[in-house]
């Protein structure tokens, strides 16, 4: 037995293009797996989650707030992430994502002031915080908005 050799047991799928309702020797003959009568054997039976005319879930359970989709989701790193790299060295979105300090830049990522920081370094990114880029510029690096 390999990874190779793997599959169901034996009758225990079925097709997705099985004829229902073709007589008894077909196996799913007269009532074609609907049951007896009642609502969900008949045409048009209810949608998923039709509870019957009762006020259903979705309904019952309050709303709050809105969700603004022109909201931008911004990842934020502190300057002291940045001591990773070498002193006089150019600091991108891409190069985070190199050394794995950044997975998924999403809409943008913005350098916050937190943290020791000694290195002067090029950072360019997509925002800063005041702190941030006085901190980079002190130690006479470059804060580069793209």
């Amino acid at each position: 037995m390999e990874l190779s050799n793997l599959r169901p047991a034996r009758g225990s799928k079925h097709s997705n293009n099985f004829r229902r309702g073709r007589g008894h020797g077909s196996g799913n003959g007269k009532t074609a797996g609907k049951g007896h009568k009642g609502q969900k054997a008949r045409s048009g039976a209810p949608r998923p989650g039709f509870e019957g005319g009762q006020m259903p879930l979705y309904r019952r359970i309050p709303k709050r707030g809105f969700t603004n989709y022109n909201a931008k989701d911004i990842v934020a790193i502190n300057v002291s992430a940045l001591e990773v790299f070498d002193n006089g060295a150019t600091v991108d979105v891409d190069t985070l994502i190199e050394r794995g300090i950044v997975k998924n830049p999403r809409d943008g990522v913005k350098i916050l002031g937190n943290g020791d920081f000694t290195k002067s370094l090029t950072v360019k990114a997509n925002a800063f915080s005041a702190s941030a880029k006085e901190r980079i510029e002190a130690l006479g690096g470059t804060a580069e908005v793209v």
